[in-house]
């Protein structure tokens, strides 16, 4: 009974492809910045009303909850999705490009949104068929720090929660895989901002100056030494400077100079290494130099690490949904993803689904201003939790 009950939800989620197409469309057509999403709450509280659902909003913010309580007792799960856009001139030339100049889904996160509101309209009416809960969590801020994930699990967004669950849609990963992932799978994200302060003067009479491009020259270059030299080769450590700026004619000893840059690293030990690396690289060369600094030093999202047990349960039921063959290999990610708060709350598992057909159109890079998707994978994740939703509070999926 209980895979025939599945297979009824799979074929209701069928019957309802259309519409998560049109939402998702509608969100794509009408894009807000994170912590700005006031017009996309209201549409996803209003959505879910409708289904019949009670639903808190200003949940840490933007954010919205909605719960599914079942008729017998069992487990509380929770499926998250995320619904803020970025700041991207969208490039596309399609009926749902963005009509907010500036503003763009490039991430898939309107995907995310329309696959969860699909879940959420199938079982809406389905509460005598579950033995336990089900939460669904609409996110603001993913894109932007602090994110929102740690504002709603302070405002109890996991409350009461006992695994939770989360899902990317994915332009370099094929239509119809999917890739689970164990372990370390996302990295930490950190940033850095300096401001080297020398003095300047005529380009000709460089002994009474403080070169800032030279001191932050310097920096540049020895920044790559700290991966290379100070960091154990077998933990994975990333260091890139993404803004060097400084000087305004070619015979001025510029007298400042800006440094920008993003550390990327999995083990805890090693972020704290490469912060403490960084400040007495900083430290020591403009002291030798004879300049001064100013650093910003900003901790983002941890690493993101899920689980294995659950990692091992979402890919047995996934292989009896999909089919072994569906599984798909996926390496580590330097990328960072604030879901890695709530896996530090609770366990469970964050999913990846290809979006990407044979068509260009699907293969550009998530953040990039032509990202679209296959949404035939807006199905296939809504599939995906379902399968979950069925192996946690039917008892198999």
């Amino acid at each position: 009974m209980t895979a025939q009950t599945k297979d009824q939800w799979i074929e209701r989620l069928e019957g309802e492809y259309e519409q998560i197409v049109e939402w998702r469309r509608h969100m794509h057509a009408n894009p807000e910045l994170s912590f700005q999403e006031t017009n996309t709450a209201c549409f996803i509280a209003e959505t879910l009303t409708g289904f019949g659902y009670e639903v808190r909003t200003g949940v840490g913010g933007n954010g919205i909850l909605a719960d599914l309580k079942g008729a017998h007792p069992g487990p509380s799960i929770a499926f998250r999705a995320d619904f803020d856009a970025l700041p991207i001139e969208e490039e596309n030339h399609v009926p749902y490009k963005s009509n907010n100049p500036g503003v763009m889904h490039a991430c898939g996160h309107d995907g995310h949104t329309s696959t969860l509101l699909g879940v959420a309209k199938v079982l809406a009416d389905r509460q005598n068929e579950l033995n336990g809960s089900l939460r669904f969590i609409f996110q603001h801020a993913e894109e932007k720090l602090p994110g929102g994930a740690i504002a709603m699990i302070e405002a109890g967004a996991l409350d009461g929660i006992d695994e939770v669950y989360g899902a990317h849609l994915a332009s370099y990963m094929p239509l119809g895989k999917l890739s689970v992932s164990s372990g370390p799978s996302m990295a930490a994200v950190d940033s850095f901002a300096i401001t080297v302060q020398g003095k300047g003067g005529h380009g000709a009479k460089p002994h009474q100056t403080v070169d800032a491009i030279v001191v932050g020259s310097q920096l540049v270059t020895s920044l790559q030494h700290i991966v290379a030299r100070h960091i154990n080769p077998l933990h994975s450590a990333v260091v890139t400077v993404g803004v060097f700026q400084a000087g305004s004619a070619f015979n001025v000893i510029a007298d400042k100079a800006k440094i920008e840059g993003t550390v990327r690293s999995f083990d805890p030990d090693v972020r704290k290494q490469l912060e403490r690396d960084i400040r007495d690289m900083v430290h020591g060369i403009t002291l030798a130099e004879h300049a001064t600094y100013e650093l910003d030093y900003v901790n983002g999202y941890p690493a993101l690490v899920n689980p294995p047990r659950q990692a091992e349960e979402v890919r047995a039921v996934f292989a009896r949904q999909f089919g072994e063959e569906a599984l798909f290999g996926l390496d580590a990610s330097m990328g960072a993803e604030d879901f890695a708060y709530y896996l530090q709350h609770r366990p469970g598992n964050f999913f990846n689904v290809g979006s990407q057909n044979e068509n260009e159109d699907t293969a550009f890079p998530h953040h990039h201003p032509r990202f679209d998707i296959d949404e035939r994978a807006l199905l296939i994740a809504a599939k995906a939790f379902l399968a979950i939703a069925a192996d946690k509070l039917l008892g198999e999926a």
